[in-house]
């Protein structure tokens, strides 16, 4: 079976530049308590999505100390600081909080020193408060994060929700692909975004689409013009992010250009990295595309399942095939050894 790998079609954007999002919008997504009232948490910024807890830090040690993470006290931090005296936790806090940290996040409702909040609000470090467990809070916020901050582009498509799988359809501007779509959603499956598609790599396998707020839940369509999807048909028509698991690319009908056939060779386009299947589809009338790529993406689900038609036809005919080279070869040995038998005979 032959891959082919392609770069992605339509972008728009290249990598985007680096992420960032408002403490404001953590701590309200999180439940945290600031901890700090004058410090404003809109104003301040966080850039990595992996956290640190300083267990190291608060010893002393800071070689290595990725100073963008958001830092995490829990109960094991806590044990440890509360062994020492106040001057010397107050002086330990400070040594972290100078190295100008996004922020401190205390879990289970600890709470540190006067001393160390009237020190991290002179140097406009934010220290925030939750009343849950270290490590629930650390895999959660970690996993928000690598959703909120991962690296996007922009291409110009379609991303429906086929039967579960997210089928992107991309292709030349009026091939048809809202009109695919639109036929898809009657069908009884969901748009995620027309006409532009945010596609975010969230880790090294997985790729998540969403539309722009501003054309959220909206099609384009000639000669109608803007519909709004939710509003028509509901709200189960509609879905607001959705993993990318193959492409579909409408193209004109080429007479010279030779498609697969049989499903055994496979393309691949590859965004931010990383690879997902692609089918070309030609489009020409009388070709009804929706239900296509509904076929091809229930095809592509049982592919997953391990059971592959193209394969198992392929074995078959390769299998028929050995099978008569063996009978053709026993018919020629029986000849062979009559002729040999006559010869002697004579």
């Amino acid at each position: 079976m032959r891959n082919c790998v392609l770069p992605g079609k339509d972008i728009v954007m290249g990598d985007s530049e680096e992420k960032r999002i408002k403490l404001s919008v953590v701590a309200e997504k999180m439940k945290l308590t600031n901890l700090t009232p004058d410090i404003n948490l809109s104003k301040k910024y966080l850039t990595a999505p992996e956290v640190n807890r300083p267990a190291l830090q608060l010893t002393g040690f800071f070689d290595g100390f990725d100073n963008e993470r958001m830092q995490v006290i829990g109960q094991v931090e806590r044990a440890y600081y509360k062994r020492l005296s106040k001057e010397d936790r107050i002086s330990r806090f400070k040594s972290i909080i100078e190295h100008r940290v996004p922020g401190i996040v205390f879990c289970r409702d600890i709470r540190p020193d006067e001393g160390i909040i009237e020190f991290a609000s002179e140097m406009g470090v934010p220290l925030m408060q939750t009343a849950g467990s270290t490590s629930a809070f650390i895999a959660e916020i970690i996993r928000w994060l690598k959703v909120q901050l991962a690296p996007s582009i922009t291409i110009h498509g379609v991303l429906v929700d086929v039967n579960g799988e997210g089928v992107l359809i991309t292709g030349e501007s009026g091939i048809g692909k809202s009109e695919a779509a639109l036929e898809l959603i009657v069908r009884g499956h969901r748009l995620v975004t027309d006409d532009a598609v945010i596609i975010k790599k969230v880790s090294d396998e997985t790729l998540v689409g969403k539309s722009p707020e501003l054309t959220k839940h909206l099609i384009e369509l000639r000669g109608i013009g803007i519909i709004d999807v939710k509003e028509i048909f509901g709200v189960e028509s509609v879905k607001d992010t959705q993993q990318i698991d193959m492409e579909v690319h409408l193209e004109e009908w080429d007479e010279k250009k030779t498609y697969e056939r049989m499903g055994l060779n496979r393309e691949y386009n590859e965004y931010l990295g990383n690879k997902i299947v692609t089918y070309n589809l030609p489009v020409r009338p009388g070709r009804n595309i929706a239900v296509i790529v509904e076929t091809a993406a229930v095809n592509h689900r049982q592919e997953q399942m391990g059971y592959n038609t193209a394969q198992r036809l392929y074995e078959k005919i390769t299998k028929q095939q050995l099978e008569r080279d063996l009978e053709e070869d026993e018919d020629e040995d029986v000849v062979d050894n009559f002729v040999d038998n006559w010869e002697k005979l004579d």
